[in-house]
């Protein structure tokens, strides 16, 4: 109710709310769009350039009269922003001074120095009507009875924030819960799913699994026992067999809820298909060669590589050419789809690629690989070894629940032997707090064990991670 203190932010959230609706509704074409991002990319060097003290040296020798195009060299060789410079910038990188952010929040630094990630109200107000309006097709489908759990990792994050406020957007009651607060627990946690009969969760995958094992562990089962029937998953990769287990563990709809960071905000959210789209009216989406930074073409209208984004809003950090680190697949929009936007397929950081039996393959697609086999599993890890013959072997761990063991199909080892040329094993395993760390670190550290090579800084920090939650 900010808004009503301060007319013309009042006015900027009408418009906000306004043009996604119309968006949402298919009313806006491709000249409209291309003529919005112009406009913005222009706007975004002239704004940060006037403002923050790294991009008036980063941007110095752009020309925004010469942007005329979302896709020609005047814009294609405009410097990238990395994280390494958002390291280095630190409040330097800011176009509005600290003192006119509405809150802080700072990126969790288990693998470096944290940045600091203040917002806003046009932040606030640009990245939340975008998930308003992708949720609303989602949650108008489940009654005027909902109680939405906000389960998130840290005080100093966006997560509860932001969640808190679009479901008050939607008309949803909010329930914010920190298993790992000392405060709270997970034995509490559960209790409150139970006591306010929460119908809806959002949280990490790992957090959805870890909760999943907790209330098996009270002797309930999710899908008699609760009444949660909507899973919004985010923070961690979330390939579409792991969201069907999960969804399957809760009797409940999992989805890909959000993709984001705390540096560059909300990057893509779900409709009620299930897709993860695009918000082109906030941001700007490039794909380039994680090497050589070049343009990726498309191949059969599907691109593939990094990631590389730039606001389209005037808040508080807006960046430019931000290289994300994500590789990603970009998929041009359906006209049967929820909304009328290109839609993401998020592959996991670049770095945690992997090379299995001589290919290369990104962690969400090894993931829905392994697990397209399985379900009824409550955690899971991948194990990697050179056999006595020099050839690699994955060996994928399942955690199974005491009374109910996981549903594997033997198909498992001929098509992972199709797909990798590599031979394949199921075992069975408990892995304590490790799995729960990909959100804090990343994937690759929270879920592969490769006895390949030599412990990593993000598994040594997964690892400390872990000790410390158990």
């Amino acid at each position: 109710m900010f808004t009503i203190f301060n007319e013309e932010l009042a006015e900027v959230a009408r418009r906000f709310r306004d043009d996604h609706r119309e968006f949402a509704a298919g009313g806006w074409g491709a000249d409209r769009l291309e003529a919005h991002r112009v406009a913005n990319l222009r706007s975004a060097v002239e704004y940060t350039r006037a403002n923050s003290p790294f991009y008036r040296r980063h941007l110095a020798h752009v020309d925004p009269a010469a942007i005329t195009s979302s896709t020609g060299a005047a814009w294609t060789s405009v410097p990238f922003t990395t994280k390494d410079d958002l390291r280095s910038a630190r409040y330097d990188i800011l176009s509005r001074p600290l003192s006119k952010a509405w809150i802080f929040y700072e990126t969790t630094g288990t693998t470096g120095a944290s940045t600091p990630c203040p917002r806003d109200n046009v932040d606030s107000l640009a990245n939340n009507t975008v998930l308003t309006v992708h949720y609303d097709t989602i949650f108008r489908h489940h009654g005027d009875d909902q109680v939405i759990g906000v389960s998130g990792p840290t005080e100093l994050h966006a997560f509860g924030d932001t969640f808190g406020d679009v479901c008050r957007n939607l008309g949803l009651a909010v329930a914010k819960m920190w298993p790992h607060s000392p405060m709270v627990g997970f034995d509490r946690a559960v209790a409150v799913l139970r006591e306010l009969g929460v119908t809806g969760l959002f949280c990490t995958p790992g957090m959805a699994l870890t909760l999943a094992k907790r209330v098996r562990a009270a002797g309930l089962d999710p899908r008699r026992d609760l009444r949660v029937r909507v899973l919004m998953l985010t923070g961690e990769l979330a390939s579409p067999e792991l969201l069907a287990n999960i969804g399957e563990l809760w009797g409940a709809r999992a989805y890909n809820a959000l993709y984001a960071s705390q540096e560059a905000s909300v990057l893509g959210a779900a409709g009620e298909d299930g897709g993860l789209y695009t918000a082109p009216l906030i941001n700007f989406y490039e794909v380039v060669d994680p090497t050589t930074g070049d343009p990726v073409a498309p191949a059969g209208g599907v691109r593939t590589g990094e990631l590389v984004v730039t606001a389209l809003y005037r808040g508080a950090k807006p960046l430019v050419r931000y290289r994300t680190g994500d590789l990603v697949r970009l998929t041009p929009g359906d006209a049967a789809a929820s909304l009328p936007a290109d839609r993401l397929e998020v592959l996991g950081r670049t770095r945690d690629e992997l090379v299995v039996g001589g290919r290369r393959i990104s962690g969400y697609d090894l993931e829905n690989l392994l697990l397209g086999h399985v379900r009824g599993y409550l955690d899971y890890q991948v194990v990697i070894d050179t056999g006595a013959d020099g050839a690699d072997r994955l060996v994928l761990k399942l955690e199974a629940a005491d009374d109910e063991p996981p549903r594997v199909d033997p198909a498992i080892r001929d098509h992972c032997r199709d797909v990798l040329g590599v031979e394949v094993g199921v075992d069975h395993d408990r892995f304590g707090s490790i799995t729960s760390t990909g959100a804090m670190v990343s994937w690759k550290a929270a879920r592969v064990v490769d006895n390949r090579s030599e412990v990593d800084a993000e598994t040594a920090a997964a690892r400390a991670l872990a000790s410390a939650r158990s």
